[in-house]
């Protein structure tokens, strides 16, 4: 019998949304709005254009499923809708102003990275197909893990140590004894 593969990996295109922004304060809006699977390499390709309104095809992403990463596959499957993560950073220069840099299909990955504060993640949903080779991979490789119960040490937690402190320490009484109780 053939071993899997623990992990597999996809290139997926990430569509981005530039809109004019509804404050003085940013001039215009970006957005994730979209994810083609098996889409060809690309650098901020405009695909269409409403107004003022365009959308890029901005980058192609390899999306890298791992084995050991199953359980955050089966949350992001029991969602209501299962999503993408996509990972950019701030470039400040130039036309396009963001750099993709990671996408996941990893809710706990995703969540790491938006707590640093330093990245933009955006979720994107994911399409039918997507979540259809997301689902069998996780099927595939997902091991329940078994819960052990951890077992209580030995240590007799009835004794009485008052008048005991640390040995190390020379000391006419004991500082951690109780204040009612007096050694004779």
């Amino acid at each position: 019998m053939a071993k899997a593969a623990s992990q597999v990996d996809m290139p997926v295109g990430i569509i981005v949304r530039k809109t004019p922004g509804v404050t003085r304060w940013a001039r215009w809006n970006w957005r994730a709005v979209a994810a083609l699977p098996g889409a060809g390499p690309a650098d901020w390709v405009e695909l269409r254009r409403e107004g003022e309104a365009v959308e890029y095809h901005a980058a192609t992403l390899p999306l890298t499923l791992w084995a050991d990463e199953t359980e955050a596959y089966m949350v992001n499957l029991s969602d209501g809708q299962p999503s993408l993560y996509l990972v950019l950073r701030d470039e400040l220069k130039g036309e396009h102003p963001l750099n993709a840099v990671l996408v996941t299909a990893s809710p706990f990955e995703g969540q790491d990275y938006a707590d640093t504060g330093e990245e933009i993640v955006e979720k994107i949903p994911m399409s039918e197909g997507l979540i259809a080779w997301v689902r069998d991979f996780t099927l595939q490789h997902h091991k329940d893990e078994v819960f052990v119960k951890r077992r209580r040490d030995k240590k007799r937690v009835d004794l009485v140590e008052d008048g005991r402190g640390d040995a190390r320490i020379r000391q006419d009484s004991d500082v951690f004894r109780a204040p009612r109780r007096v050694l004779q």
